[in-house]
């Protein structure tokens, strides 16, 4: 079908025609079992509907209408999908908004997305107020604010007595802005129709085969498109529970799982990595968990095979995406062969994926390039962003910025981010094979390599490594390690040892801060 003036988007042909009624339909199926299990409360299926739609009525009665703007600023808490909901049955454009956000960046999000209405917790409002304040919307402009807590003015959105009148919502419509990490400049806010979101959880079951019995545990915000897309909707979808942390707590987020027998893990590898070292996780057996994803970050061979050590009935998934593909473009299917485990998988059912030239040319199978991507779960577009609108799609396709390439079975590897290429003199250099070579190190736990100015070469490897038993000023055998496995060319000349690595509420590495702020190096 066309989508959003693209030509040829293949979609499934049977799917819900929006969030709202993917809701209503579990529900209908499910309603008296758990939902959502939160720190604070419980509500079933058939809680979530109806607070839901009674959320829908009120935002009705204060004047939101279809593709209004709803902001929130709301962690892992009930709340956040009562809100997903109603905004979706309102025919309302959520703008979930990222929590630890400092004064200048919600004021930037807010005058940008002009949200009519704000939904706030109690811990959040005295920022969110000053950002309103400085946001530059005039008086009129400026957007209601409920506050969920201590004055809890979100609690007059409840009224039972507003009656809640059927919209139009079409699955082209916009169902969340989502604004990018802005590792680089102001973030930009990807908007994400009903259709992508469908598109997507039905990928996720499809590729995963998950079902009603399946049990998450959501550590990761809510307001990132994994938390949302592939924890929240994707558990709603098929009918299962969601259990939520407000933070994660390693601990705490081993001794729920083995609590409720949680049997759906999906994080970045570091957190996989830090529940390892726990003596609480050694001594426990977690048999019955049946699915492990993880994606987000590049996953190492010493890492997969401790989750299969650690998870020894569970299928193993790595994933691939973005905000701007609504969480999968890539799901490592049930069963694969051994050899493919670093691979981020095979397209899902609906993508057409490519990889290019710098002249946009498909390369042959085997050669790397920027992956091009296409589907019915790409975003609508960028939210007042023409600019970005016009440079990031080709015929449909959307730029990645990754660079990757495709073996001869249709399986898709992750080189590097196309701005964190490194090159030496001419000479071109993956970070992530670095990277990797350098994880390889039984005393290495982490790492992250960036290009370093250089007035010979252009740029040099500067590594930044977390472990333990390292020296922070002989770095001699992690070279030699690294020569062993890498050309000269590409072994860091210069090392930071941290505590831990910068990381955006995703998980992602920040290497921009990492460029930014340096560190004492070592040759």
């Amino acid at each position: 079908m066309e989508l959003f003036g693209r030509p040829e988007v293949k979609v499934f042909a049977e799917r819900p025609s929006t969030i709202g009624q993917l809701l209503t339909d579990t529900a209908a199926r499910f309603g008296e079992k758990q939902a959502v299990v939160t720190e604070e409360r419980t509500l079933s299926y058939q809680e979530l509907d109806g607070q839901s739609t009674t959320l829908a009525a009120n935002l009705q009665r204060r004047g939101i209408q279809v593709g209004d703007r709803v902001g929130a600023v709301i962690g892992n808490c009930a709340e956040f999908p009562i809100v997903v909901f109603a905004c979706a049955k309102a025919g309302a454009i959520m703008v979930p908004v990222n929590v630890k956000l400092q004064v200048e960046e919600l004021q930037y999000i807010i005058g940008h997305s002009k949200p009519k209405l704000l939904i706030v917790e109690a811990e959040y409002a005295e920022k969110v107020k000053e950002a309103v304040r400085k946001s530059g919307l005039q008086d009129l402009e400026q957007p209601e604010l409920f506050v969920i807590g201590n004055e809890n003015s979100y609690g007059e959105l409840l009224d039972e007595s507003a009656a809640f009148e059927q919209v139009d919502v079409d699955e082209v419509d916009g169902a969340f802005i989502l604004y990018t990490s802005g590792t680089t400049g102001r973030p930009k806010g990807a908007v994400l129709a009903h259709i992508n979101a469908v598109h997507s959880v039905m990928n996720y079951k499809r590729r995963f085969e998950t079902d009603d019995s399946m049990k998450t545990l959501v550590a990761v915000p809510m307001f990132h498109v994994t938390g949302l897309v592939g924890q929240l909707l994707h558990m709603f979808y098929v009918g299962g529970t969601v259990y939520s942390m407000r933070r994660y707590q390693n601990e705490a987020y081993i001794q729920l799982i083995l609590k409720h027998e949680v049997n759906f893990l999906f994080n970045v590898p570091t957190i996989f990595i830090m529940m390892s070292t726990s003596e609480e996780f050694q001594k426990h057996s977690f048999g019955f968990v049946k699915k492990v994803a993880f994606g987000g970050s590049p996953i190492y061979q010493q890492t997969f095979q401790m989750l299969k050590k650690a998870f020894p009935k569970a299928q193993l998934h790595n994933a691939y995406g973005a905000t701007e593909t609504t969480s999968p473009a890539t799901l490592m299917p049930v069963s694969y062969p051994e050899s493919k485990v670093t691979s981020v998988g095979l397209p899902v059912d609906v993508a057409d994926i490519k990889i290019v030239d710098p002249e946009g040319r498909t390369v042959p199978d085997g050669e790397s390039g920027e992956l091009y991507i296409k589907g019915p779960m790409i975003i609508k577009e960028y939210w007042d962003n023409p600019a970005a609108n016009q440079s990031s799609f080709t015929d449909g396709y959307w730029h990645s910025g990754d660079l990757g390439i495709m073996d001869d079975d249709g399986y898709v590897y992750i080189r590097d981010r196309k701005k964190d290429m490194i090159n030496r003199g001419g000479e071109k250099i993956f970070s992530i094979e670095v990277e990797d070579a350098l994880k390889s190190h039984p005393d290495v736990v982490e790492a992250a390599v960036i290009g370093e100015p250089d007035p010979v070469f252009g740029e040099k490897v500067k590594a930044f490594v977390v472990g333990q038993n390292l020296d922070p000023d002989d770095f001699s055998e992690l070279q030699a390690h690294c020569k062993k496995a890498l050309a000269k060319f590409k072994v860091p000349e210069e090392f930071v040892l941290l505590e831990s690595l910068p990381r955006n509420a995703s998980g992602k590495i920040l290497k921009n801060t990492l460029k930014e702020t340096g560190g004492r190096s070592n040759a």
